[in-house]
């Protein structure tokens, strides 16, 4: 068996949007086995999840281990880590231990990336960012590489936050602005753990997609599910959205019939479904699959040595 602790050299992000892509595909396809990732809850700290899955068509099979803890940046700590172990799919024997915490919010970027470069309304674009972490910076680097950014549209909760996001795009633009003016774009990604909306529906004009990536565990939000009714919804995988993702609260409160889902990132990427209209407005309602993270481990993998380590 081996460890790899990734801590640099990461693959680039047009090849990991290659391999989420084709991992979406075969999703889209039926090819995969991915059981709804397990929550454990620490009650007022955070959570830890367990996401098991097989990808018959790259041989892999594992699971990864993750946590959110919402105040770890107060302790110096990242706010989710993750180790992805991967399993023999011969014998069970397991075969590697991954860092996966820089991969999660890669993949989760890429995911983001391939739902833009499928049901984005062009392929030179503004994007509108809400929330500042890590997960934000994924997505822009991540769609800089399957799309050409004219300018970046920053708001946090607070000003200061935004303004170093802002400066570390400044490539690309990038303004730190009022909320309802980061939402006027043609790509806005939502990556904050709120409980409540923060994008209201008379904000988002016609055609644009959102990627909504915060919403993640029960009862987060951050969309008006005035959008969410308004809007074409695609979700990872519908178990898990309904359960856990953007869409998870309005479900729960009987404003939104889970029978309204467009269909899935997988299906719209073989082309088996895909935006209605160029003035549409259509969400990726992302929770994070199992299978994207046994296709970037197999990146990793395949590109770093790693130390041996014993077993059994």
């Amino acid at each position: 068996m081996k460890y790899y602790p990734v801590r640099s050299g990461y693959p680039p992000y047009a090849t990991v949007n290659a391999a989420i892509e084709a991992a979406f595909a075969e999703h889209g396809r039926g090819n995969v086995q991915m059981p709804p990732k397990v929550y454990v809850t620490f009650v007022g700290e955070g959570d830890f999840r367990t996401m098991p899955a097989y990808l018959p068509a790259l041989g892999i099979a594992g699971v990864k281990i993750v946590n959110v803890h919402p105040h770890n940046r107060a302790r110096g700590l990242p706010t989710v880590m993750a180790l992805t172990v991967i399993v023999d799919v011969e014998t069970g024997v397991p075969k590697a231990i991954v860092n996966a915490t820089e991969l999660t919010a890669m993949r989760t970027g890429a995911a983001g990336a391939v739902a833009a470069k499928h049901l984005g309304p062009r392929q030179s674009v503004s994007l509108g960012v809400i929330g500042t972490g890590r997960q934000a910076e994924a997505l822009v680097e991540a769609t800089a590489a399957a799309l050409t950014i004219d300018e970046i549209r920053v708001w946090s909760r607070t000003e200061k936050s935004a303004e170093a996001f802002a400066s570390r795009y400044a490539d690309y633009s990038a303004r730190s602005l009022s909320i309802e003016r980061a939402c006027d774009c043609d790509i806005l990604v939502t990556t904050t753990p709120s409980e409540k909306p923060l994008v209201m529906a008379d904000w988002v004009h016609e055609g644009t997609h959102i990627n909504a990536i915060g919403a993640d565990a029960p009862g987060k939000q951050e969309l008006d599910p005035a959008l969410l009714l308004k809007a074409e919804v695609y979700v990872d995988d519908i178990g898990q959205a309904v359960h856990s993702g953007e869409v998870n609260v309005p479900i729960s409160t009987g404003v939104y019939d889970p029978a309204r889902i467009a269909g899935t990132l997988g299906e719209v990427v073989i082309g088996k479904k895909g935006r209605s209209s160029p003035d549409a407005i259509t969400i990726f309602d992302s929770t994070g699959l199992a299978i994207q993270d046994l296709a970037i481990a197999a990146l990793v993998m395949r590109e770093e040595d790693g130390y041996e380590l014993p077993f059994p």
